[in-house]
């Protein structure tokens, strides 16, 4: 069953009244230099949510019947401005769900945000790292696998997710014990990323890696491109999927009309099945295909 299919027949058997999703806060007593402002509210119009003093990551959890130990922390898009809510956070997430992935959906701060007093580079990925140490560090609450931790990047959220895995950690003296447990992600699924983070200044450690945009994305395009082959040259085992005659943001391709972006998410699906991620306690992934004589 393809991910969008799958999202589609969950909204089917939706209850009236959904439950609401579980948040915690990624620093308890605010992220470092924001803690003035964590009590401030959030904005959200239509969908969009800005305003973000308080890191969070909202948990999303797959049915216990078919849970397997995995783990993705999403990143919504939005520029830096605002964060893609809904079609770049929670769908994506409930999808993953039904493939027995346990989701994180990651509030990060807004370097962009008009007024915003924030960094792209110092804030907004420290709040990813401190998401993947976060996730990791409790990961026998969630009942999780903390060797099987992805993070899911769309757009600048991409970029979040690049200067993460794929380039070198900034020296940090920790501040708590949390800051002590490795920030890296097992692996990596990047969707349209935008630019920042590329090339990468450290390949040859980045985890595995899936890529998906579109050959007309003037903004994205290059850069997926541009990383991937880093990544082939440097080894890292990494997939790429560039579709012909699609532009940026199709989110999960539910409002396409080509039948290959509707089903991107399901190569998404065999990516994951054959790295293993999906496969409790540890299971060794699919062998590699390698040239056989005649």
């Amino acid at each position: 069953m393809s991910l969008r299919v799958a999202f589609a027949l969950m909204l089917v058997a939706a209850p009236a009244v959904a439950q609401q999703a579980p948040v915690i806060t990624l620093w308890p007593n605010g992220a470092p230099g924001s803690e003035a402002r964590r009590t401030e509210a959030e904005t959200v119009k239509d969908s969009y949510v800005s305003n973000v003093h308080n890191p969070s990551l909202t948990i999303y959890r797959p049915a216990p019947s078919h849970a397997n130990g995995a783990a993705v922390i999403v990143a919504p898009g939005g520029g830096h401005r605002m964060l893609v809510w809904i079609n770049e956070g929670e769908v994506p997430a409930k999808a993953l769900n039904r493939y027995g992935v346990t989701t994180f959906v990651l509030k990060y701060r807004l370097a962009r945000d008009p007024g915003s007093p924030y960094d792209i580079e110092r804030d907004a990925v420290a709040d990813l790292r401190r998401a993947v140490r976060r996730v990791r560090a409790h990961a026998s609450d969630y009942a999780i696998d903390p060797a099987r931790i992805g993070v899911m990047g769309f757009s600048a959220g991409g970029e979040l997710v690049s200067l993460v895995a794929d380039n070198p950690a900034p020296a940090q003296t920790p501040a708590d014990a949390i800051d002590r447990v490795s920030a890296r992600p097992d692996f990596q699924v990047l969707v349209y990323p935008g630019p920042l983070g590329t090339p990468a200044k450290a390949p040859a450690g980045a985890p595995p890696a899936f890529l998906v945009a579109g050959s007309l994305d003037q903004c994205c395009a290059t850069s997926a491109m541009t990383l991937y082959s880093q990544l082939r040259t440097a080894g890292v085992s990494a997939e790429l999927h560039l579709y012909a005659d699609t532009d940026h943001a199709f989110n999960l391709g539910t409002r396409s009309e080509r039948i290959s972006i509707q089903h991107w998410p399901d190569r998404l699906a065999d990516w994951l099945a054959d790295g293993g991620w999906l496969i409790p306690h540890g299971s060794a992934k699919i062998p590699p295909v390698s040239r056989k004589e005649p």
